[in-house]
């Protein structure tokens, strides 16, 4: 929080900034805010980051290789494709791959998996 406090601003691992002019207001209110959304962006902001990593890396490997597949969908963290049964156990093998290594992390990203005819079926 001092960082934040002495520099303005926060950052995603990846450096992406955010201005948050009001942590040293006089205003209590807007202080607090700023203060949680100093907390809240550089986690949220990374996340981001990460999925969007790893449709870049899904979709060039799904292009190199040809695959009838469609990515329809991202929900926040969630990705929703539309998939020929031919293909479904090689990208399923890839998205979990890319996903949880779309950043290289001190903890491990575990990722879930579901398959149905609908997105509720897949949950």
């Amino acid at each position: 929080m001092t960082k934040a406090e002495s520099d303005q601003y926060v950052e995603t691992m990846l450096g992406r900034r955010r201005p948050v002019w009001n942590i040293n207001s006089d205003n209590h209110m807007h202080r607090e805010a700023a203060k949680r959304m100093a907390i809240n962006m550089p986690i949220q902001g990374t996340a981001a980051e990460m999925i969007k990593l790893a449709m870049i890396h899904i979709h060039k490997l799904m292009k190199n290789e040809k695959m009838k597949s469609k990515l329809v969908l991202q929900i926040h963290d969630e990705l929703l494709f539309e998939v020929p049964k031919a293909e479904l156990d090689d990208l399923q093998s890839i998205v979990i791959e890319k996903m949880e290594g779309a950043l290289k992390l001190d903890v491990p990203v575990i990722v879930d998996s579901g398959v149905g005819d609908s997105w509720f079926e897949a949950h």
